[in-house]
């Protein structure tokens, strides 16, 4: 045979290179390849929005976590509560304490939303002593304050009565929370199913199963849902200066024709997504984004993540990125992915409606809760 005849032909080399490139493809590298630059991309995208995330739960700090936050430009506010079913959450100073060595760590990143303790309410002096330590707080650069759902769900009376929201008690706090200007944050109700009886033993809700304290089905005395929000929309009413955020989509996640009727009624009155994007990712995708266009300037980003001592650092910085990124993904795409076990598709909202989505409203709503 020729000599010449045995050289290799002058394509060879780009031959050898879609083989290499068909073998890779063929081991998934290329599609992991491809993943990561898309997940970069999202990076960028919500990274330039300066984004805020308005509703966190933050008691412990770390490089890791902060560097997190850095890497996603975002911003947090870290709301306090007082919960007598959680060791933690029933000291309101040691919440506090740990809530500002982080706010200090976080070269201007977080802000706080302080609270007061509800179970004085049926003390002489309650009203005072709360308006007081918000006062305090909101010296010490506190944006907002928390009202949380053991009023209305837990809170008791000696004859039986729960306190609701608008109880008369607490509105010289109302009026002293508009008056600084600042904004009240109020968890009110929760979730349906903490009212629905589970049949066969089955439950429709695992924040339930974990909280099983919440079930107000099996409280003969307990308000219903429908009552503690009528409370809250008296205290809108009733208190038309003060700004309100609805945590958890104002816990009407499945009714929006409702909630928007709310907006409607009370121009002083916003929700927060907080925990409820995957219960929006199961509603009907087209109905979800004309609600979100409509009521563009009344909804506000929030995840309800915690991160406290008794978490791994890394772990819980790699678990906030995750949801981050995900819920960009649903909010800022039309892709068809996994999300908690469903094939969901993305809304793919205006550029427009993710800036205020993701921060303007939250800077609106909120005021100082960033830079």
């Amino acid at each position: 045979m020729n000599r010449d005849a045995r050289k290799l032909p002058e394509c060879t080399p780009i031959i050898l290179l879609i083989g290499a490139v068909l073998h890779l493809s063929s081991c998934g590298q290329l599609s992991n390849l491809g993943e990561h630059y898309r997940e970069q991309q999202r990076i960028q995208e919500l990274a330039a929005l300066e984004p805020i995330d308005a509703h966190t739960h933050i008691s412990a700090t770390g490089p890791q976590f902060l560097e997190m936050l850095g890497s996603l430009h975002m911003h947090v506010l870290d709301i306090l509560y007082v919960d007598d079913t959680n060791p933690y959450r029933s000291s309101l100073e040691k919440q506090k304490t740990d809530a500002l060595r982080f706010i200090a760590s976080s070269d201007g990143r977080a802000t706080l939303c302080t609270t007061f303790d509800p179970f004085e309410w049926n003390q002489a002096d309650f009203a005072q002593k709360a308006i007081e330590g918000l006062n305090r707080d909101f010296a010490d650069g506190a944006v907002a304050a928390k009202v949380w759902k053991n009023i209305g769900m837990e809170l008791e009376g000696p004859s039986g009565k729960y306190l609701m929201p608008d109880d008369a008690i607490l509105q010289p706090i109302y009026r002293e929370i508009a008056e600084h200007n600042k904004t009240l944050i109020i968890h009110a109700a929760a979730v349906d199913s903490a009212w629905q009886p589970q049949s066969l033993g089955q439950r429709s809700s695992t924040y339930m199963t974990a909280h099983p304290e919440w079930e107000m089905w099996k409280k003969s005395d307990a308000p219903q849902k429908k009552d503690i929000l009528d409370a809250r929309d008296h205290l809108l009413a009733t208190n038309p200066n003060l700004r309100v955020v609805g945590a958890h989509l104002g816990s009407m996640a499945s009714q929006l024709d409702e909630l928007g009727a709310r907006f409607d009624r009370y121009p002083n009155f916003t929700v927060d997504v907080s925990a409820r994007v995957h219960q929006l990712s199961l509603l009907p995708r087209e109905k979800v984004r004309a609600f979100i266009i409509k009521y563009q300037d009344r909804i506000i980003y929030g995840t309800d993540l915690s991160f406290s001592a008794q978490d791994n650092p890394q772990t819980a910085a790699e678990a906030w990125k995750e949801t981050y990124l995900l819920e960009w993904r649903y909010f800022s795409t039309e892709d068809t992915f996994s999300y908690w076990g469903n094939q969901v598709q993305g809304l793919k909202l205006p550029d427009p409606v993710l800036r205020k989505l993701y921060r303007e409203n939250a800077m609106r709503w909120i005021p100082g809760i960033a830079k």
